[in-house]
């Protein structure tokens, strides 16, 4: 069977808060359109288990803040089309086209907000024991490790706030940091100085995993001396940045060499009605609140080229 055809106002990619606060604002404006996200929407907020710095809670879950985005974009009439994986795009001045395993989507506009996922640890054995000792969720995988030594790798906020909720489960937490500095913030940072679960060994590098069937030890370098030696722990979470997803644009969005995309103030790409908004674009800080910020720019701006482009 060939597959429906559907004509809409603005198609929105990607379900995190970038992508809500758009559809909250095209919805608002009584845009037709549609939001495809291939998972559960609510993106990387999800893992986050306590944010205390989105304006207007003290501190909130990060489920539930996704939940909250989602039930305002729904109620304000906002269409949002969960587990559709987007199989092809072609995106020109002129035309658009977004082809999901269900549908072919031909939209005045597209607003790019898929994102970025977790960079994989380098080492040679992360997909040998990916899912079984090496992960990078803490919210989605820690409760498996009740009263287990675990490490955690990386130096800037995700790793210092991971390894804090860690502690909820793990009998210790050793963060493993290849420089004498970590780049979260201050009072995080301060938080796990004082944690007595967990032990800071600086100047070190993961080198390798390994175990029988699951992970039972980590090797690691010093970066300073060059010494190896072994460290028993059950388990390895990997914080060390993230990758922007852009494979099914990269053939009609120009990318810096990161693979992240380049847009105006306007949130607008080199193609005119195609924008790109939160993790998925080049920028200097990414924060829930950069995000919304993207999207809310980037729908205001689509609103106003459909419109134009009507006349």
């Amino acid at each position: 069977m060939e597959k429906q055809v559907k004509k809409l106002d603005l198609m929105i990619i990607g379900g995190g808060p970038a992508g809500l606060t758009a559809a909250i604002y095209a919805a608002r404006a009584k845009l037709d359109m549609v939001l495809l996200e291939n998972q559960i929407t609510g993106g990387q907020v999800r893992n986050s288990y306590t944010i205390e710095n989105y304006p207007g809670f003290k501190t909130i879950e990060g489920g539930a803040l996704a939940d909250l985005m989602i039930e305002q974009a729904k109620a304000l009439g906002a269409v949002i089309d969960e587990f559709d994986q987007v199989i092809s795009v072609d995106l020109t001045d002129e035309d658009k086209t977004v082809e999901t395993e269900s549908y072919i989507y031909k939209p005045k506009a597209v607003i790019i907000a898929t994102g970025a996922s977790p960079r994989k640890l380098p080492i040679p054995n992360e997909a040998k024991y990916s899912g079984k000792g090496v992960h990078y969720c803490a919210v989605c995988d820690g409760a498996v490790y009740e009263g287990s030594v675990i490490g955690v790798v990386g130096g800037g906020n995700s790793a210092l706030e991971e390894a804090l909720f860690l502690t909820r489960f793990a009998s210790k937490v050793i963060m493993i940091r290849r420089y004498d500095y970590f780049k979260g913030e201050k009072t995080t940072l301060e938080e796990v100085e004082k944690n007595p679960k967990i032990e800071i060994m600086y100047n070190w590098d993961l080198v390798n995993v390994e175990g029988e069937n699951f992970v039972n030890k980590a090797i690691i370098k010093n970066t300073i001396t060059g010494e190896e030696k072994e460290l028993s722990l059950d388990a390895v979470f990997g914080y060390i940045g993230n990758d922007p997803k852009t494979d099914l644009f990269k053939d009609y969005i120009n990318l810096n060499k990161n693979g992240y995309i380049i847009t105006d103030e306007n949130m607008e790409t080199n193609i005119k009605g195609v924008y790109a908004a939160g993790d998925v674009r080049e920028k200097m800080y990414r924060q829930i609140t950069t995000a919304v910020a993207d999207g809310t720019i980037a729908a205001l701006a689509a609103e106003k080229y459909i419109v134009e482009s009507s006349r």
